[in-house]
């Protein structure tokens, strides 16, 4: 499958080409690619993969990495952990030099078998699991070396929301003492941020409630929002997305629930307040980089990936433009392992480290400015906060704020 370049055996004088010769003439690499189109995330993971795949065709059309064409076998697993595991497990046999990744759950059951393998991840898991390298915090569960993400961790993203919350409950002349809830399926994904923001909003004055346990899939989750009620939560943090998230709305809105949702990056954008209907409130949500529309430098390079794919879309969800950025900064990362020594893992994970505040080429004003060190794998702390309305059919969607965390020791890896 691969078309990489071998060493020359010189027979006649028993010698060998050099091994970094041959790794700079590198013809292709291949990475693996785990999409959810048709499992319990599918309704975003039918943006984000396709992104990825879409933006690594674009840049095998404007010549690889410098030269070397990235071959990607992209998959639907359909959110199943052991499909996954299964996926990489061939991939291995492919001589795989990276993964693209997606859920929460295969991506930290994967920690320690990247880490083994030397192959860098690329995951849309946002966990805070996946962001402590070494090990170092007592909170970390596993030292995650090879795993990467762009854009704040889930943890990160719900202490933002807090924080916005308790300006907004001054701002509204709050009385007493306000009250958070986390909501969300008993299931990695919701719960990877669940402890770390409970803490962070206890130490910014919240009372934090009891967990509500929403299912992923849609349903009448009005006995849920009447526990909010009754429990008196001011801020409902929401771990799940898409049509979990519809179906809270319009149960809270059934029951008269009066509460401010927030949620987390998956949770929110155009096409699930489109799906709400019209309502009365509003969801709080998190987001990493540019919307549709941004007049942003970077966007001609979006667009242009876009139309490529498919020239009928007149429109992509922020999730679409963060799997494209996610794809470049692997790009960029295998183009310095390529002028250091060649593509192979742990050459593309220096490559995550040799810039700072870093943003790829072409995607200016796109993409968040990012960092990774060997010692810290969260590659941003800049959280960008959206509210989206629909009133009477009219989607709005506004950023409210941008805020940049301090980037607290205690909070790696957690």
């Amino acid at each position: 499958m691969r078309k990489t370049l071998t060493r020359t055996c010189v027979a006649s004088l028993g010698v060998l080409a050099a091994a970094g010769t041959a790794a700079q003439a590198q013809e292709s690499v291949f990475v693996g690619h785990l999409m959810d189109i048709t499992g319990a995330t599918g309704f975003v993971g039918k943006e984000y993969g396709p992104a990825i795949r879409d933006a690594v065709a674009y840049i095998n059309e404007q010549g690889g990495i410098d030269g070397t064409m990235i071959e990607m076998d992209s998959v639907d697993y359909a959110y199943e952990v052991p499909r996954a595991i299964s996926f990489y497990k061939k991939w291995t046999q492919q001589d795989m030099v990276a993964l693209q990744g997606w859920g929460t759950g295969d991506t930290e059951a994967l920690i320690s078998f990247v880490a083994k393998d030397e192959i860098p991840v690329w995951s849309a898991s946002y966990s805070g699991h996946l962001t402590d390298p070494t090990g170092k915090n007592p909170s970390t569960q596993k030292p995650a070396p090879y795993n990467f993400f762009y854009g704040p961790s889930y943890s990160d993203g719900c202490r933002a929301l807090v924080q916005w919350a308790m300006e907004d409950w001054t701002e509204k002349g709050g009385e007493g003492t306000p009250k958070f809830v986390h909501t969300g399926d008993n299931h990695p994904y919701p719960n990877a941020p669940k402890e770390a923001c409970a803490a962070y909003a206890k130490e910014l004055g919240f009372e934090v409630l009891n967990p509500v346990v929403v299912s992923l899939k849609p349903g009448d989750f009005k006995a849920q929002c009447l526990t909010i009620q009754e429990n008196g939560a001011n801020y409902a943090y929401i771990g799940n997305l898409g049509p979990s998230v519809v179906s809270l709305f319009k149960s809270c809105d059934t029951v008269g629930t009066d509460v401010q949702f927030m949620s987390n990056i998956w949770g929110g954008d155009q096409k699930t307040m489109e799906a709400i209907g019209p309502t009365k409130r509003s969801l709080i949500f998190v987001a990493a980089n540019a919307f549709w529309g941004s007049d942003a430098p970077g966007m001609e390079t979006v667009r242009a990936i876009s139309a490529k794919a498919d020239p009928s879309v007149e429109f992509r969800t922020h999730h679409y433009i963060r799997g494209i950025c996610t794809a470049y900064y692997m790009k960029e990362a295998m183009a310095w392992a390529k002028a250091n020594g060649g593509i192979t893992g742990p050459n593309i994970k220096e490559g995550m480290y040799a810039k700072q505040d870093w943003v790829p080429e072409g995607l200016e004003g796109v993409c968040i400015p990012s960092t990774w060190t060997a010692e810290d794998h969260r590659g941003t702390m800049t959280v960008n906060i959206y509210r989206g309305t629909n009133d009477e059919g009219d989607v709005h969607i506004e950023r409210v704020t941008q805020t940049t965390l301090p980037r607290r020791d205690d909070w790696l890896g957690w």
